[in-house]
């Protein structure tokens, strides 16, 4: 199925996908048997996460992702169901797995992610290949997620490169080597407040450092634009000249996996309507509280979004 317009105006990347596995157990223990229930498969990994989110939203994306293996198959099929298109390239080793356990006794979550396959040469440059095929016609290419073994920690550069050679904007969402490597060639880069700590080695108490180091980033030509998530504080965009604090929207405790992504997939769709980052960055944080409201990484749902769009005044600053 297609997008309300029929375009596909985004593409995303996914290096490291995954098959994201959530149950529930009563308790979890040191060296007992755990037995799980609601047990529940989905489709993992930044990218297609933020594809999956974009289409509920009712936008174009096509996912470009790395698959391989038994599992590879499995997180294409389910991204097939999803109904959104794709463009797998091919990897010999096994895509990984995240399991995540919902703890009922006291609300707690445990998360295990795998490392990922290690990814060759080969394989990257076909990655690249596919991905500037897909992108050639995109307003935005969103970059999201870990890099596997194999990969050189310089890899987003490349892609910033060959989103200015196609056009596209990019907006990054990554942390580690995979952000430290970046030195020019973003639109938008949203890292946490922790990746951002990571990234400059500072500890960022206060908001002006924060703002600061931001800015610094803009500054350097790393990114036009920054979006710190703060989780429960909210967002903090910064630009070169100004920043502005939006305030969280309050929602029932569940499951917080992949509530950046749908945050990331929202501003995303709402800067191809033509909306002012501003305005996008609310949708995106509507997005990511109806994100909270679902079991394991299942997309929000469209009418959550909305209507915890609606409910938020234009100025979300606190």
């Amino acid at each position: 199925m297609g997008n309300e317009d029929g375009t596909r105006a985004i593409v995303t990347l996914t290096m490291n996908p995954a098959l994201d596995i959530t149950c529930d157990a009563d308790v979890v223990r040191p060296t007992d048997k755990i037995r799980c229930s609601a047990t529940r498969y989905d489709p993992g990994g930044g990218g297609i996460n933020v594809a999956r989110v974009a289409r509920v939203l009712g936008a174009g994306a096509r996912a470009v992702f790395l698959a391989g293996g038994p599992t590879g198959e499995l997180v294409t099929a389910l991204v097939r169901d999803a109904g959104v298109p794709l463009r797998r390239v091919e990897i010999a080793g096994s895509t990984r797995e995240s399991f995540t356990v919902n703890e009922r006794s006291t609300g707690e979550q445990f998360r295990f992610v795998l490392e990922g396959p290690t990814v060759t040469p080969a394989e990257q440059s076909r990655c690249l290949q596919a991905l500037c095929a897909a992108a050639d016609a995109a307003q935005f290419v969103v970059a999201s997620g870990s890099l596997p073994p194999g990969v050189p920690p310089d890899w987003y550069q490349r892609v910033a490169d060959l989103c200015a050679d196609v056009g596209a904007r990019l907006i990054l969402d990554t942390s580690g080597g995979g952000l430290t490597h970046v030195k020019s060639g973003v639109f938008l880069l949203k890292p946490s407040l922790r990746e951002l700590r990571e990234c400059v080695g500072q500890e960022l108490k206060t908001e002006s450092s924060q703002v600061e180091a931001a800015q610094d980033l803009i500054l350097r030509g790393v990114a036009q634009s920054v979006l710190v998530s703060l989780g429960a504080d909210g967002a903090l965009l910064v630009t070169a000249s100004d920043s502005l604090r939006f305030a969280a929207i309050q929602v029932t405790a569940g499951s917080g996996v992949g509530a950046g992504d749908a945050m990331v997939a929202a501003i995303t769709v709402g800067l191809t309507r033509g909306w002012s980052m501003a305005k996008s960055v609310r949708y995106g944080i509507a997005a990511g509280a109806a994100m909270v409201l679902t079991p394991g990484t299942a997309t929000c749902n469209r009418t959550d979004v909305e209507r915890f769009f609606e409910q938020t005044p234009a100025d979300l600053s606190a």
